[in-house]
């Protein structure tokens, strides 16, 4: 307890990170130690912080791809103009994308939920043109007696051989094959690293002298209150973002164009 009360009191750390640390000790205690605690309420907790999220304007959205590394033009401008995570983007599969209605299907989102969301029509060229160089990559695999995709147990093990059709590939896989980590001797094509996508962001940014602290997630705000500016519902955003409540959803009311809650400076009626 004084611990926990030390990090949210002396070191004002968030309430996610004192939870975090609330749960390894549970762990400890309980897995390690093999000790019931009993509840901790005497643990003074730390107070929820609402930070107002860093959005960029369309020109500073047009700079940024403009600058961004041409090998990854497309996970980033699926990052804004689908509204994706970046997990969500690198883990996105050959059969989660439907041309012919325009959208993206993203499985197992934060909190393991699914959701539809839009396929921007100024990819689809580069996105076709991406997937036939998958598709060959693909090929090439096969021919080599690989072509695995990565899937979760349960399933690889009912799908077995079917798992290599190309509809379960990734859709940004890695340029090179790696044997998987937990021991097995499969050998399979994941997809790229986050980290890759991150740097690229983050030298676009610095080569488009954006003077704004730009991530992944940086581009999803974004898309969500330039959706907001536009008129788009802000249920349909919701939906679009996979938020479990609106209320996550209308922080994006106080960040789109019109200013702060829309009012005008008395300053600039002089």
């Amino acid at each position: 307890e004084a611990f926990l009360t030390h990090l949210a009191i002396n070191r004002s750390v968030s309430p996610a990170t004192q939870n975090q640390a609330l749960q390894a000790i549970l762990f400890l205690y309980r897995a390690v130690l093999e000790v019931e605690l009993p509840w901790l309420d005497d643990v003074i907790r730390a107070k929820p912080k609402r930070r107002l999220p860093v959005v960029l304007s369309l020109d500073e959205i047009r700079a940024l791809l403009n600058n961004v590394a041409s090998s990854q033009r497309l996970p980033v401008g699926l990052l804004y103009g689908s509204g994706l995570r970046v997990s969500e983007c690198l883990r996105l599969r050959v059969g989660d994308i439907d041309f012919s209605r325009h959208t993206i299907r993203v499985h197992s989102g934060k909190g393991g939920k699914d959701r539809i969301t839009i396929l921007p029509e100024n990819l689809i060229g580069m996105l076709t043109a991406h997937l036939e160089f998958v598709k060959n990559l693909h090929g090439r695999d096969l021919s080599l007696g690989m072509g695995q995709a990565k899937l979760p147990i349960p399933l690889q093990r009912k799908l077995g051989k079917s798992s290599r059709r190309f509809y379960w590939q990734y859709v940004f896989p890695s340029r090179n094959l790696s044997r998987d980590p937990r021991g097995r001797k499969n050998i399979y094509r994941w997809h790229v690293h986050p980290a890759t996508t991150r740097k690229a962001i983050a030298l676009a940014a610095g080569d488009a002298d954006i003077n704004k602290r730009v991530t992944c997630h940086t581009l999803r705000h974004s898309f969500a209150a330039h959706l907001l500016e536009s008129g788009t519902d802000i249920r349909t955003i919701q939906q679009l973002l996979g938020h479990r409540d609106v209320k996550t959803t209308m922080i994006y009311t106080h960040v789109v164009e019109r200013g702060a809650l829309g009012a005008v400076s008395p300053l600039d009626r002089l």
